[in-house]
């Protein structure tokens, strides 16, 4: 009887760990589906956005300059970037950690202003807020993974910086792009609406 009782204890003791560690496992599955799913979502979006558009020309000028500035560090970024060979430290890795995500913001931004809708605003401040924070922590994670302290120290501002050119190939092959496209793409369906309110 006194082995049951004990059993029973230890059972106890153990449960409050378990059920702490059980919403932590969700947190990080949610952020992994999001992290991976942001393309998709950002799709939606971006159509949710066209929806609920109120642009005028003034607007979309500037949400456009705007738009062009994060792209264009996007694509300096990716110029730079060996996804998955090393941690990059040249270009703008040299003064941000996630300089392509910092451009799809920037780009965001550059959208919201151009829609001139504050429910635009508050999809894409929900959209952006839970899709890269989710892929930045499993980015870093895998990182980590992968590179360990050399990771750790560029994190810490401690890493050397690269000695490398921007390459147009680079940007390339990282399929950049495919944003540049989306980019237009984004920008002139917002002017056709400005046409069709005329």
């Amino acid at each position: 009887m006194r082995d049951l009782w004990a059993r029973l204890a230890q059972t106890v003791a153990r449960r409050p760990a378990r059920l702490a560690e059980a919403p932590a496992r969700k947190r990080a599955r949610l952020a992994e589906v999001l992290a991976r799913r942001r393309v998709p979502l950002g799709f939606a979006t971006a159509v949710a956005a066209l929806v609920l558009a109120q642009p005028t020309w003034d607007a979309w000028r500037a949400g456009l300059l705007i738009a062009v500035a994060g792209e264009s560090l996007r694509v300096w970024a990716a110029g730079h970037l060996e996804k998955g060979r090393e941690v990059t430290r040249s270009g703008p890795y040299r003064f941000l950690r996630h300089p392509l995500y910092a451009g799809s913001v920037v780009i965001a931004i550059g959208v919201v202003v151009a829609s001139r809708s504050s429910v635009v605003a508050a999809v894409t401040a929900l959209y952006m807020g839970l899709t890269i924070t989710a892929a930045i922590r499993l980015e870093e994670a895998q990182l980590r993974q992968a590179f360990g302290s050399t990771y750790d120290d560029y994190r810490a501002a401690r890493a050397e910086p690269m000695v490398r050119r921007f390459s147009l190939a680079r940007a390339l092959r990282n399929r950049e792009h495919r944003a540049v496209g989306g980019l237009i793409v984004g920008f002139a369906l917002l002017a056709l609406m400005i046409l069709a309110h005329l």
